[in-house]
Order: structure tokens, then sequence, then C-alpha cells
């Protein structure tokens, strides 16, 4: 296993087998994005608060009532034993890294990303208006108008582009990741703490992205709950039935522990008062991870969609393009098949029309010329739901396409750049005629207090929901904007002196965030949203960027808000910020040759004993510690066991500025237990001795634990490096000459399936040629 790095500290991972790269996955991850990833490990747990404080108890208390991890255990449960076996590498990767996982946290992780990212606040914020202000009100909140936010995905034969839009979190919500082993070769975005690559991929022959197609796929049901002998009762369809309850104390830092009760009812787990929750990831226990592998197999455009086929949710527009110059529009994901009112407000349970019928939704999939999806109802999108992003900005795309504009100035595309002041005129006087529009009495009540629990405050908030459909709620009042507000009332400004970049950071970490004026709004394409008569700062917009050609891979380019580290004190922290500022791309690295081996080189986990690393020797660092390995009898053959420290020095010091020979140093969980030094027969002083072929590669090994006790070190450490050095395809027989009087080295050798050549003299010590051809090293042993 290897890790290389690009300019950006992107992670490229190499890998002898699926699982060890799943593994090594873990590993970087764990190293990249430990903070970040046991944040969200204890966000899917419901235990922030024990490290956050008292802030993350609304959460932890939603967490909990919702039995997000409980889902994630059911649904790890029921994935297939490959799908098991590869979230089970990865969290054994992320364990290596000193960072606590359980394969099932990858699926809490997936699930924290996306229980908000549905309808059902829709629903309880639509209840809301309903109940105050009637149920014509309701369509003046619809966000199918003049704006609206959202992500963007278009593909033409040979290209897929796109950018998607979420919460911009600080470090960001996308991983920028290589993954390459003899199965596949596929570079593009993850959750962190996920393995694989999800929404956005190319694997060298075919491309995918993905955009929430805005489908309806869970269901609120008011329930009526009873207190009997025997417990707590729901009343469903057919009479009264049983409610799991049980308590959990939620811990919290600094403050006492706040106990939740805990219920769930055949519908689904009550998430605020007399609300529960349907969803299809809980009620099938599948969160559609075993599509995760076939993903990263995928070399056609079927292939992609054959394997969205095992998706659940969210659902999603789906755009692939291959090599052939195919693309395929799908929608990927399982919407259940019921009334029609269950998608407007939350219904009542015990009513047998609100049901779900046995099945799901069909999903559309068909070849187009060439698509454009941006949250827009269309054919293959509106059976699924009822909020649909406006249509201004999949038009606006299809134009500039129309035009052959490149990528990068559609991602950018505005009509709000950051120095106009006229933009930021508009935008203020909007904001005005939306915060004189909540002062009226015809909204009042509206503002009555809804009774939900404040972490659905982001949905239900009415300032914020009037000023998101500004247009519509004037619209049903009869108003005109300018009787509210003057539009000379409001100062000029430049709209980037206020529309700024505003992350929600992580808890508890300290980083300085240069000031960013953004360009763009919520109707743009460059859709850097705000809340109109709330605040114009940013915290939902693009979190990546990424062109994928499929003509020639390296010409693809990608980039995210922040940088490839959670760590503020790494250059790659912010490092890509200043380009996704300003519209720039990174772009993919594909040839090995031109990145930089990481600090790990290889790594991989020993049965029994612990991860095995190989780091490069540092001659000045590691000398001490192998000038007390070299001097030790036992391991004379060495040949430096007259050396000082100095010595150990300059011999390494003077390997290290070749190119041809290497020097590494290996680690079992993090302690030094010895020396792996590999050359190039053709330029060492053996290769003056036989008759070198193409593809020979020589090699040394001193293995040193000290009085550590690891029985069966060598046996096991021995197997692992040879994978690695055949892990590269240009190895093809590896050589190794140890000394003619090391028989238990020669014996080894012997055992490991090398074959003995000639003894030669090398002058400072008679040697036994030894060989490993790759051939045998990949045949089993007989």
């Amino acid at each position: 296993m290897k890790v290389y790095r690009d300019d950006y500290g992107i992670p490229h991972l190499r890998a002898g087998s699926v699982l060890d790269l799943a593994y090594l996955q873990g590993r970087v991850t764990a190293s990249d994005r430990g903070r970040q990833i046991t944040v969200e490990r204890l966000r899917s747990e419901g235990r922030l608060a024990s490290l956050a404080g008292a802030g993350e108890v609304g959460w932890d208390r939603f967490a909990r009532r919702c039995r997000l991890d409980d889902t994630a255990r059911r649904c790890f449960a029921a994935s297939s034993p490959e799908t098991r076996r590869f979230l089970e590498s990865y969290a054994d990767g992320v364990r290596a890294g000193g960072v606590e996982w359980q394969p099932w946290s990858s699926l809490g992780v997936f699930l924290v990303q996306h229980i908000l990212f549905g309808t059902f606040p829709n629903k309880m914020w639509r209840a809301h208006v309903e109940r105050t202000l009637g149920p014509a009100a309701v369509e003046w909140f619809a966000v199918e108008g003049p704006s609206g936010s959202g992500s963007n995905a278009w593909a033409v034969p040979g290209q897929i582009a796109g950018d998607p839009h979420r919460l911009l979190e600080l470090p960001g919500v996308y991983q920028q990741v290589r993954l390459a082993c003899p199965e596949f070769d596929v570079a593009g975005l993850t959750f962190p703490g996920v393995p694989g690559v999800q929404h956005f991929g190319h694997t060298g022959t075919v491309a995918w992205a993905v955009t929430n197609a805005m489908a309806d796929y869970q269901d609120l049901y008011l329930e009526e709950l009873r207190q009997t002998p025997s417990g707590a009762e729901a009343r469903g369809p057919a009479g009264w039935e049983p409610v799991v309850t049980h308590q959990e104390t939620i811990l919290v830092r600094d403050d006492d522990p706040i106990p939740v009760d805990i219920m769930e009812t055949p519908r689904g787990p009550i998430i605020d008062a007399n609300l529960s929750l349907r969803t299809p990831a809980r009620s099938d226990s599948d969160l559609g991870f075993d599509a995760l592998l076939p993903l990263l197999r995928a070399s056609t455009v079927d292939d992609v969609a054959d394997a969205l086929s095992h998706w659940v949710e969210p659902v999603n527009s789906v755009l692939a393009a291959d090599s052939t110059g195919r693309v395929v529009q799908l929608t990927a994901g399982r919407v259940p098949v019921r009334d029609d009112r269950n998608r407007w407000v939350p219904v009542p349970a015990w009513e047998p029309r609100y049901t779900w019928q046995p099945g799901w939704s069909p999903m559309a999939r068909f070849d187009v010329a060439s698509a454009v999806n941006a949250n827009d109802r269309r054919a293959d999108t509106e059976p699924h739901g009822i909020d649909f992003a406006p249509p201004a900005r999949a038009r606006r795309i299809r134009t500039l396409l129309d035009a052959g504009a490149p990528p990068e100035s559609i991602h950018m595309d505005t009509s709000m750049p950051a120095d106009s002041v006229e933009a930021g005129r508009r935008a203020a006087w909007r904001s005005a005629v939306a915060r004189a529009l909540c002062e009226l009495p015809a909204l009042g009540p509206l503002f009555a207090d809804s009774g939900y629990d404040p972490i659905f405050a982001p949905w239900t908030d009415p300032r914020g929901r009037v000023g998101h459909a500004l247009d519509g709620v004037l619209t049903g009042l009869g108003l005109d904007a300018s009787s509210l507000a003057s539009p000379d009332s409001v100062p000029d400004e430049p709209w980037g002196e206020r529309h700024l970049l505003h992350p929600v950071v992580l808890p508890g970490l300290d980083a300085d965030l240069p000031r960013v004026p953004l360009s763009g709004s919520a109707g743009c394409v460059l859709n850097t949203s705000s809340v109109t008569g709330v605040s114009d700062l940013c915290w939902r917009g693009p979190v990546a960027r990424y062109v994928w050609d499929l003509a020639d891979r390296q010409r693809s380019r990608w980039v995210v808000p922040f940088g490839a580290s959670d760590a503020p004190d790494s250059p790659h922290f912010l490092d890509q910020l200043p380009l996704w500022a300003s519209g720039a791309l990174v772009p993919l690295v594909t040839d090995w040759d031109r990145l930089e081996l990481s600090m790990i080189v290889f790594a991989e986990k020993l049965a029994g004993l612990g991860e095995l690393t190989m780091i490069p020797l540092d001659p000045v660092e590691h000398a001490p510690i192998v000038h007390e390995w070299v001097v030790k009898p036992r391991n004379r053959f060495w040949g430096m066991g007259e050396h000082t420290v100095e010595d150990v020095r300059e011999i390494y010091a003077f390997v290290d500025g070749l190119e041809t020979h290497h020097a590494y140093l290996l680690l079992l969980d993090g302690s030094p237990i010895g020396v792996f030094q590999t050359y190039e027969p053709a330029q060492d002083p053996v290769g003056e001795c036989y008759d070198v072929r193409p593809g020979d590669f020589g090699m040394h090994l001193l293995l040193d634990a000290g009085d550590r006790e690891l029985p069966h070190l060598t046996s096991a450490v021995f197997p692992a490096l040879m994978r690695h050095l055949f892990a590269d395809p240009a190895n093809q027989r590896i050589v190794a000459e140890p000394d003619v009087r090391n028989e238990r080295m020669i014996t080894r050798l012997q055992r490991e399936g090398y074959t003995l050549g000639e003894q030669i003299d090398l002058g400072h010590k008679q040697a036994q040629l030894t060989f490993l051809d790759r051939s045998r090293f990949e045949a089993p042993l007989t």
C-alpha cells in the first residue's frame, strides 16, 4: 500500500487489493480528517455534547430520538458480506490512525449528512402555515419561484461537470481522493468517514455526477399515544399497537447529564412531540451501501446505472457519461408509494389511506444526447416530489452550453458580482422589503410558537421562510414590494461588502478564516445563497466543483472550498480557498510519477501484531535508533558493527541523495522495528556480478523489535514487504544478496519462495544471490 499526494495534499492511494485499499483509505482519512470524523461519529451516536458541551444537546436529542446509530447498525448487519468486509477494513484503517471507529460508523456519518437533507422539515412548516394562516397560504411559500438554491450538473458527450450545494462547513463536507488497486482506479469525492467514492467520480472510462432529485421519501405521522399497564401504545390503521420505549442519557461536558425518552411506533421513531418519522433506510434496514463497490468497478454508463439500482437515500438525479460518447440520465433511490397528502404535511397514523404500499415508485433511466440537472422539475423527477428549484438555473446553464462556454465560466455565472454596487442595492432593497413584510399584521399569526423542537428552526423560522419565498408571499397578500420599502432608501455598497463567506466551523476547531467577499446569489448558477431579510452572509453554496474529462482523464479538474486537511497548522487547511473563491480548479494528476510519496509510504495491518508502516528513513532523526540496532552482535551481517552514530548518519545521508537507492524505517503501531532498503541492481555493485534482467529490483531487510515480544514477526513482515514491492508492476523479480554466513536469512528467503543463484564476491562480503520471481510469488507455494 502506498500513499501519494499532489501539490494540494490530495491523497492518491494504491494497494494490492480492494480490502487493503479500504484499510488505507481509512488510515489516511484518520490522518487528514481525524478531528472531523470524530465529531461526525459522535453526531451519529448522539454523543457530541460530551465533547462540545451544552450547545450540542439539541442535536444529540434529535439523533437519539431518530435512532441514527441504531439504524446504522441495522443497515450494516443487513448489508452484503462483501460490503461488510469493505466497511470493516476501512474501520480497521481508521482505528490504526488513532481514531475510534466501528464498521457501522460510516453508515452513521452518511445518515448525519442526509437525515435533514430530505423533505420532512418542510412538512412541519406547511402544517404550521395551515394552522396559522390557512391552507391557501401554503402556496405562498412554494420554493419553485424566482428564487431558490441548489446544485448543478451537466453532461455532454465526453464531459461531465457541476457543483453540489450544501451547508458550507469547515473542514469541508467532501474529501478529494483517488483510489487505485488491480480492480479499479477511481478519482472522486467522498464524505470523510465513508469509504469509496459516492456522488462524483471518474474511473477512467466512465464518470458520474449527482444532484438532489428533490424527491419526497420521508413521511411524518401524527401519532395518538396512550399508556397501558403493559406499556405505551400508538393508534395505527388496525387499532392500538405496542410502542418500543426506553430511556437514554446524554452526557454533557461541564454540565449535568440529560435523560431523553426514546419511542418508536410501527411507522418509525418519535422525533418531536407526537410526530413519528418513516424513512426507507430504517423501514428496510438498508442505506444503499451495496452500491459502493459496484460503483468503483464501473467502466460504462450501464455499470453506473446497475450499481445505483442498490441506492436507497437520498434520492438522486444522476448523470453518467463514458468514453464511448454515451450519456445516461437516471434517478436513483427509493420513494414510497402512498397517498399524495403524505407529501405535504404530517398525516394521521391511524388512517389506512396514509400507509405505505408494497414496493417503490419506478425510477427513470434513459440515454440522452446531453443533459442539465439543477434540482428543477423534469419528467424524470416530477413524479417523486413537490418541491423543486426554480427553472432559471437549468435554462441558463443550457444557454451557456449552447454558446460553447467553458465549464469554469458556467460555474461562476452570476448577475450579482461582488464588486457591483447595483447588485448590493438590489439585495439590500429586497431585504428591507422582507423585513417590512414580517411586521405586517396579516403575517402575525405565523410568528406564533410552532411548538417544534429548536433543532428544526432553520426550516420553520418564519423570517427565513418569508425571505426565501419573498415574491410568492407578496403575490399571495396582493402587495407591491415598493409599497413596503423604497428602492432609493438603501445604501450604495458593493454586494461583496456584505455577502461574505461564513461557514459553519467544526466544534472545537480554532481557526482564523480570512475575509472572503463572494459573488453570486440564490438565483444564479453561482449559487452562494444567503437569507433575504435575515443575513447577507453566505453559509450555503458550492461545496465542490469538478470537470470530468472522458477523453483524457488528466484534463479533469476539481476544487473544494478549503483544503485536504482539517488541521489549521497544515499547509493544506485553506490552500484551495483562493482558487474556489475565484472559480479556478485544481488539476487531477493521474501520472503517479508526478505525485510525491507521502511520509507513510506503506501501511498494512498484520494479524495479531498491529499496523506495519514504512516511512522514509531520516539520516539525522533516525540515525541513533539504527545505530542501536546495527552494533548488536546478532545484526553483525548488516556490516556496520563498528560504526558510530555519525558514521550511520553519513551513510544514510549518502543513500538519501541517490535516485536509485532508498532507505525506509519500519514501524509497528508507531514503534520502530527495522530498516528496509531498496535499490536498482543495474546501478549497484551487485549488478556487476550477474546478468541483470529488466524488472529486477533489489532489497535489504533488518528487523529488530528490541525487548518486545512479537511472535512470528518476520513471518508476517516479509510477505507484507513483498506484496508492497510487487504492487509496482515494473518489479518483475526481487533480488536479495545476504552474507553467505547468514544461514538464517538464506533459509528465510527460501521459505518465502526465493531461489538460490550463484555466490558472488562484493569485496566487503561473500554474498549469496537469491531471486523471487513475480510468477512464483503470486502462485501458491506447495
